[in-house]
């Protein structure tokens, strides 16, 4: 049953974290915190397990959720303002657990409890990835085997080339922007120019879950004009990433993917057109009609149906008249 979430002073006269906070989650979640609200900036929480019978409680709020899923706890609190916000444990130096407490506008830096893979993309060396020149707060791909560059796309927001072309695009979006520019019909633009590349995909750094929790619009309206777009363009996935490290990774490996694709398509197109070329196909023969016809020319009756004699077939291949060596048919089977 959910309960309230309560906020308190830290007894502890010489801790750095000078509040408690009780998180309603089964016998209830003790955490050490900096402050009573994370509006900035994500806190450090350290975990204690001791809720002070004597605490002095600063605020206390009702809770309408609170959930585990994975490596965080979802809170929903019973207010207007400051409602929504999470308890992300992840992995610092050394590997230690640590606990964050983050809202919307804080998440950017959280980390789940994902460990991302450092190998490089699959027949990648090193990646050049193009970033749109008007690209706010760019992914860096610090993390990944790639350099980027900015450049002034025509679509998207980060794109690879192969040569001259342009060989894959992805455009990013937070979900309030995705939310927005799918209300006022902007993203539909969007995607008719990103259709019109070899691979591109959309990505949004955020969990599909959070499309139905949002509060300015009606989520069933967001939901709806998603898979209205999906069915519309489907060769351009809309992806949900969960955060911004995952979206970066995501987009990484599928721009090398893409790159990869198109540089293999040529090849193959290639072999393909030569291997017809050296084995071309054998031309189509006359047909039954086309030597019924040339006999009659060359004064010879034969039969409308049927199989054509073998002689009669070899004259019009050599191209010389029929030999009169067969019986004419009787006339009334003749032409």
């Amino acid at each position: 049953m959910v309960d309230d979430f309560l906020i308190a002073r830290n007894p502890g006269p010489d801790s750095r974290l000078p509040y408690l906070v009780r998180i309603p989650l089964g016998e209830g979640v003790v955490l050490k915190t900096k402050d009573v609200w994370p509006r900035t900036a994500k806190f450090y929480c350290h975990r204690t397990h001791e809720w002070p019978e004597d605490a002095e409680i600063i605020e206390r709020v009702p809770a309408r959720s609170c959930t585990s899923r994975g490596a965080a706890i979802d809170l929903l609190l019973d207010r207007r303002r400051e409602s929504r916000s999470q308890f992300v444990i992840t992995r610092i130096r050394g590997g230690r657990q640590a606990i964050f407490w983050q809202t919307a506008r804080t998440t950017k830096q959280a980390r789940p409890n994902v460990g991302l893979p450092t190998a490089r993309a699959q027949g990648v060396e090193d990646l050049q990835i193009l970033v749109d020149s008007h690209e706010r707060y760019p992914w860096r791909f610090t993390h990944q085997q790639a350099v980027t560059k900015r450049w002034g796309l025509p679509c998207g927001d980060y794109a690879v080339t192969d040569g001259e072309q342009v060989a894959a695009a992805v455009e990013r979006k937070s979900l309030a922007d995705l939310s927005s520019s799918l209300t006022s019909g902007k993203l539909t633009y969007v995607l008719v120019e990103l259709n019109d590349l070899p691979h591109a995909a959309v990505v949004v750094e955020e969990r599909y879950s959070q499309v139905f929790a949002l509060e300015h619009v009606r989520p069933a309206v967001v939901a709806e004009a998603i898979a209205e777009s999906q069915g519309r363009f489907s060769t351009v996935p809309i992806i949900f990433a969960e955060n911004r490290q995952l979206a970066q990774e995501w987009t990484y490996r599928f721009l090398a993917a893409a790159r990869e694709e198109l540089r293999m398509g040529a090849p193959t197109a290639e072999a393909i057109s030569t291997m017809a070329a050296a084995n071309p196909a054998p031309p189509a023969g006359p047909t039954p009609r086309e030597i019924r016809a040339w006999t009659r020319e060359h004064g010879w009756t034969v039969f409308d149906r049927g199989r054509i004699p073998a002689e009669v077939r070899r004259a019009y291949e050599q191209g010389r008249p029929v030999e009169r060596s067969r019986p004419a048919a009787p006339s009334s089977a003749r032409s």
